[in-house]
């Protein structure tokens, strides 16, 4: 099956629904809304029915001729033999029809309605499961603004002007987009001062070429729900989008259709962009004017190179907000149920890269200090250097029966978990095939697991 939602005009045109028990009713109830011309043909009418005043009612029975001239039909009897030919009749004479609670007989089928004015969501799971299309349209309703049908009238109200005086598409399209975001986030439709404010700032971006802007989001540890209220709302926002390969992707559905998209991932042994290539293509889609997210796995000033960038923007000057997300040293440690933290085991924690470029073998210089620290130690982008970071850590002095673990956090939300200590924590996570990207955490807490892993 291949059903695609159209949304129809219905206002004026003809449509026909069989039956005058409750189903109809509630078929009517749903119809009602969108303006359409109904006549509703039973033997008998339940009173509600009868007594509506919009609704043509004809309490008989079904003829073949009461198709005719319809839009859509709706069958909605406990009759299956007549609903079955009203089916037939109407696929024959090319009229869509609805057969209730009989899928294969349906030319359409009715999607889970959202309705506020003129505000209309349909959500459909075709006939698979009506309670997940329920469930999805009760949490739709519940995120609407209360007054989303002014914020709506609203709007429309300010398109006409808009269109009359701002002649740039793209500034045209942006003004719009920016004065549906703020009533949404308000809850409230713009007043008329508000209105002519943002007339005149568009007016001035005309005549002066606008800079554009970036914010660095970070996308935080694990699972797309992982991001902050305020990262998800500057994602909704972007114009362009400039993302890494640690970030789970359901993120990017977000992002509106008219977004520009462009991947720069890099992982251990595999760079597509350098850093400077990533830095110049930030001030270059900035300086086209556009409204421009950076968005990184974790946070992006933890080891997420996001004050790099930040430096080479303000250099640029490009105006640059940065959005904090959860880091994967406490996350990630945290899903297995590894506290960093936990009294009388570690007061401290110290977050330290596994990998270091332009040293000999990659490591810390200063190893021997972190041997002596009775706090957790937490290294990201270690995995390749997990068995020199363990031997030089014994042989700084650090105990080999100290507890280490190696935790993956999946884009999924899970969680997998390799422990042992540091004489062992190596050959563990080999027979385990752990793989990048993984955190090493080394310290009494490493022993502890407060829960399974989620």
């Amino acid at each position: 099956m291949g059903y695609f939602p159209f949304f129809v005009e219905l206002e004026g045109k003809e449509g026909l629904i069989v039956g005058g028990g409750r189903i109809a009713a509630h078929k009517i109830e749903k119809i009602k809304p969108f303006g359409a011309k109904l006549t509703v043909v039973a033997p008998y009418l339940a009173e509600d029915i009868k007594t509506d005043p919009i609704l043509d009612c004809k309490e008989r029975p079904f003829l073949d001729a009461d198709v005719d001239g319809k839009c859509f039909v709706i069958a909605a009897t406990d009759d299956e033999k007549l609903n079955a030919h009203i089916s037939a009749l109407c696929q024959g004479k090319n009229i869509l029809v609805n057969v209730v609670d009989d899928q294969e007989k349906c030319g359409f089928i009715f999607p889970s309605l959202v309705k506020e004015g003129k505000f209309c969501a349909g959500i459909s799971t075709e006939g698979a499961s009506p309670m997940t299309a329920a469930y999805f349209r009760s949490r739709l309703a519940a995120a609407l603004p209360e007054k989303t049908e002014e914020i709506l009238d609203g709007l429309l109200a300010f398109r006409e002007p808009v269109k009359q005086e701002i002649p740039d598409g793209r500034v045209r399209a942006a003004v719009l987009k920016e004065a549906a975001l703020f009533c949404l986030d308000k809850g409230r439709p713009l007043t008329k001062e508000e209105m002519q404010e943002r007339l005149r700032a568009a007016a001035g971006k005309q005549e002066k070429k606008k800079t554009g802007s970036v914010a660095l989001v970070g996308a935080g540890c694990g699972a797309y729900d992982a991001i902050t209220v305020k990262g998800l709302n500057t994602l909704r926002r972007a114009e362009v989008l400039i993302y890494d390969d640690l970030i789970d992707e359901r993120l990017l559905s977000n992002v509106s259709e008219s977004c520009e998209q462009i991947y720069v991932g890099k992982r251990s042994g595999r760079h597509s962009f350098r850093q400077e290539e990533i830095n110049d293509l930030l001030v270059q889609k900035a300086r086209e004017g556009k409204r421009v997210v950076r968005l990184k796995g974790g946070d992006p000033f933890v080891f997420g190179r996001g004050s790099e960038e930040m430096i080479a923007l303000r250099k640029a000057k490009i105006p640059v907000t940065e959005i904090s997300g959860t880091t994967s040293a406490i996350v990630a440690p945290a899903g297995a149920g590894i506290p960093v933290t936990h009294r009388g085991l570690a007061r401290s924690f110290h977050v330290i890269t596994g990998h270091i470029a332009g040293t000999e073998d990659g490591l810390p210089e200063d190893i021997e200090n972190l041997a002596a620290l009775h706090g957790t130690l937490v290294f990201l982008m270690g995995i390749g250097n997990l068995a020199a970071i363990a031997d030089k850590l014994i042989a700084a002095g650090k105990s080999g029966g100290t507890p280490a673990a190696v935790v993956r956090q999946n884009t999924d939300g899970s969680t997998q978990a390799v422990r042992g200590n540091l004489h062992n924590i190596v050959q563990k996570a080999k027979e385990a095939g752990t793989e990048t990207p993984a955190v090493i955490v080394i310290g009494e807490t490493a022993g502890l697991q407060l829960f399974d892993e989620q």
